[in-house]
């Protein structure tokens, strides 16, 4: 489990490899993350946009941007979570992720990004070799 708290935003990652949708030997590897938000905070917030970085064992870095999060631009009041699970496919038998979301006060437009905490991708495969 990774987390990080920005601007009373809690973000917490929980990844899990995917065995069963991987093919080492076809480098396809398959990882599901499932993230938890959390305000802290006194004030309602929209999650309005997503930036992640994706790096695979070779040190190659996909960004990705976009709207939202699985299709949604949630709102989080005082207190409230707000839970989703995306996945990934490396090339690779290991990686990292790390990011950041956009988020809006709706009252006063004001807007500001909050960190995702940098997480490791580890398969089987990795796991099973030694150092």
């Amino acid at each position: 489990m990774f987390s990080k708290t920005t601007h009373q935003v809690e973000i917490t990652v929980i990844p899990t490899y995917l065995d069963d949708q991987s093919d080492g030997a076809q480098g396809h590897y398959v990882w599901a993350y499932r993230v938890r938000l959390e305000n802290h905070g006194e004030r309602t917030l929209q999650l309005m946009n997503r930036h992640w970085e994706v790096m695979d064992a070779t040190g190659y870095v996909q960004h990705v941007r976009g709207a939202g999060v699985v299709g949604e631009q949630p709102i989080l009041h005082a207190g409230d979570v707000y839970h989703y699970t995306s996945g990934t496919v490396l090339s690779t038998s290991s990686g990292m992720m790390v990011g950041e979301y956009e988020m809006v006060d709706p009252q006063t437009g004001e807007s500001f990004w909050v960190e995702i905490p940098a997480f490791s991708l580890d398969s089987t495969d990795q796991m099973l070799r030694p150092n």
